[in-house]
């Protein structure tokens, strides 16, 4: 089956470019200029991923991301942006957002980003090899992904969901931000915040108290390591 990508951005040249490169790709693609327009596609066509420009004329892009992410389908987003502080790309990333480019930037990468994403999200699951994850009261199973934590839901996104799994799977292991990146992202270059980011998002949601976090520690000058048991120490 094709897949789907719904790019969102009001400069006619990036989106034609985008557009040409993704559809080169071999991805179905279809494309709004603004905000409102891109919740109505979303809406109607059901698209694998969206491709999302942060400065929309109407609802900008982080409003769009925010109402997208309160949807059920949890549609992967790449987000794009002529803002290229830190705090611009946390933002997007805090949001919601599986990955962020800065403009300018060149269409093939963001079409391995787009794949990257979209192989990540649509993986089908392997149903002879279902794994249950657990670490006290936090339960993860592969198969259906879902998390729960006391046997409340957890509303994990797909990159949270897997960084989470990659850390049960590896427990007591330090890790270094690039090796996270690598090995839960597929990306052998790319934006170390990423990481950092989505082990805050974790924090919040996993941790009795984020700010002293007792299961996701920080390895100091190294990264981080998942300490099985530190919520009931705690």
């Amino acid at each position: 089956m094709t897949q789907r990508v719904l790019v969102v951005d009001d400069d006619q040249t990036v989106s034609d470019v985008v557009c040409r490169y993704l559809s080169h790709a071999g991805y179905q693609v279809s494309h709004v200029a603004d905000g409102d327009s891109a919740l109505a596609a979303v809406a109607e066509q059901a698209p694998h991923l969206v491709v999302l420009d942060l400065m929309l004329p109407g609802l900008d892009g982080l409003q769009v991301c925010r109402r997208l992410r309160a949807r059920p389908d949890g549609v992967p987003i790449v987000m794009l942006s002529a803002l290229g502080t830190e705090q611009d790309r946390l933002v997007g990333l805090q949001l919601g957002a599986d990955d962020y480019l800065t403009k300018p930037f060149s269409p093939r990468e963001l079409v391995l980003r787009v794949q990257s994403v979209l192989r990540r999200a649509h993986a089908a699951p392997v149903p002879d090899q279902p794994e249950l994850l657990r670490d006290g009261d936090l339960v993860l199973a592969t198969g259906p992904r879902t998390a729960t934590r006391a046997g409340a839901d957890l509303s994990l996104t797909l990159r949270e969901f897997d960084l989470l799994a990659h850390f049960l799977r590896h427990p007591a292991r330090a890790f270094t931000r690039a090796e996270l990146l690598e090995q839960v992202w597929n990306w052998s270059i790319g934006d170390q915040s990423t990481v950092t980011v989505h082990v805050r998002r974790l924090r919040e949601k996993i941790e009795p108290d984020p700010a002293e976090p007792r299961r996701i520690v920080t390895v100091w000058g190294v990264g981080y390591r998942y300490e099985p048991g530190g919520a009931a120490r705690g």
